[in-house]
């Protein structure tokens, strides 16, 4: 009788867990911890993750201290990066090791990316460890809630909706003066101020004095609240600032990069522009392939840096969206098929437009049908495979290590250079009896 009264509960839960997590989490984050790891211990993390995905962080670290090792690695390996960062973020240095050592390379990489912040910035301020508050739930519940949960001081409490995106703010007072019947929403109010995680120490400093805060709420690019920089920490940003604008004003950068020595910055640039130079000359190499071509129409050489210009516009583009994208962690080098592949869509439908642009402007100029489907057909090819560079490039340079803001753009132009060039010089060879 147990066995069936338990494989009822089961089935019970994992129609919840799949169909309605929602409200499974409302139900979930009203239990006892020991409670929850029960029930999310046993199950197959193909049933959890969609609770595992809306759980708030707080909560979602004690139930990983209290499962076994495996069940957390599942976790992690599963769930999105930046949630599964903000997962580790709430357990000790040492179980996040444990944890992270445990992982395959490109998921442990991925979240080590996504769990370290740069410094000075509002997340290596912040304090990950912040409740979450559901808008529909009572004061009494909130009140029971925050009883249960470990001590702290709390000025103000954050409401967030099913998917942890930040919704408002209630203070204390208000919360203790309430109905214990109100819910939330009638009491949360607009956070007068919201960073993201990559906001500066200057930012900050500059919000505090100007609204006066006590706490403010960190959200990621999704808008999902991810901690709260306390007032003392907005103190000692403060202190640390003053500190840097007396350096400032007496002609001395907070990390000397600007006074560097000359020899210093000698040794940092120089081995860059003999890099250059020695791409430049691999794309002056392809012209050189092509030169009986364009001495027979030399019309191809007034051409030519048309071609070349638009593809390396097109990488440029393709290279500024994914490093944003990967400095915002907004994507993980795991993904780079998918991000290769949409660029490189849009590189090929951008293509077919400026073609279409060029084609017609060729024509009126040259009045060429041959040199108007040469320069379209390879416009085309060059700007596609621009964005495919535009789009590897940093992600290569990351998986090896390698700063991409740093030579990023090198690579670039030699690759968007010799794709112009060697696709409008060798369509023009491949139909040299059409020009």
């Amino acid at each position: 009788m147990n066995e069936q009264i338990n494989s009822i509960e089961n089935n019970i839960h994992n129609v919840m867990f799949e169909e309605f997590p929602v409200e499974a989490i409302k139900l979930l984050e009203q239990m006892d911890i020991t409670e929850i790891v029960e029930i999310l211990g046993p199950r197959d993390i193909s049933n959890t993750l969609k609770i595992w995905e809306r759980i708030s962080p707080q909560l979602g670290g004690r139930v990983m201290e209290l499962l076994p090792l495996k069940n957390n690695i599942e976790v992690l390996k599963h769930i999105d990066p930046n949630r599964g960062a903000s997962l580790l973020n709430c357990l000790d240095v040492v179980k996040q090791e444990e944890l992270l050592n445990e992982l395959g390379p490109s998921v442990e990489s991925d979240l080590r990316r996504a769990a370290k912040n740069e410094v000075d910035t509002a997340g290596a301020l912040m304090d990950t460890k912040v409740m979450y508050f559901r808008p529909k739930m009572t004061v009494a519940e909130t009140i029971t809630l925050l009883r249960s949960r470990p001590k702290g001081v709390y000025r103000k409490i954050y409401t967030v909706d099913e998917s942890n995106h930040l919704k408002g703010m209630i203070e204390m007072e208000d919360l203790a003066l309430a109905d214990h019947d109100a819910r939330l929403s009638e009491l949360e109010k607009i956070s007068p101020a919201v960073v993201q995680v990559t906001t500066s120490r200057e930012e900050l400093v500059d919000l505090f004095e100007k609204y006066k805060l006590t706490d403010l709420p960190v959200v990621d690019f999704e808008q999902r609240l991810v901690g709260v920089i306390r007032y003392h920490a907005l103190v000692d940003a403060a202190r640390v600032e003053g500190s840097v604008d007396m350096q400032t004003m007496v002609g001395v950068s907070k990390d000397e990069r600007a006074m560097s020595p000359a020899s210093f910055a000698i040794r940092k640039r120089l081995p860059w522009l003999q890099i250059n130079l020695l791409t430049a000359f691999l794309a002056a190499a392809v012209v050189g392939l092509f030169e009986s071509t364009i001495a027979q129409y030399t019309a191809l050489a007034v051409l030519l840096p048309v071609v070349a210009g638009q593809s390396g516009n097109t990488g440029a583009q393709a290279l500024a969206v994914t490093m944003r994208g990967l400095a915002l962690k907004e994507i993980y080098p795991r993904m780079w098929m998918s991000i290769v592949f949409k660029e490189s869509s849009v590189g090929f439908w951008n293509g077919i437009a400026v073609a279409l642009t060029t084609g017609i402007g060729v024509y009126v100029w040259s009045q060429s049908m041959g040199l108007t489907l040469v320069i379209a057909f390879s416009m085309v090819l060059s700007m596609t495979i621009a964005s495919i560079a535009g789009a590897g490039i940093p992600i290569i340079l990351t998986i090896t290590g390698q700063d991409p803001a740093q030579s990023s753009s090198i690579f670039l132009t030699t690759i968007t250079d010799i794709a112009g060039f060697f696709s409008f010089l060798g369509i023009a060879t491949l139909f040299i009896h059409l020009l």
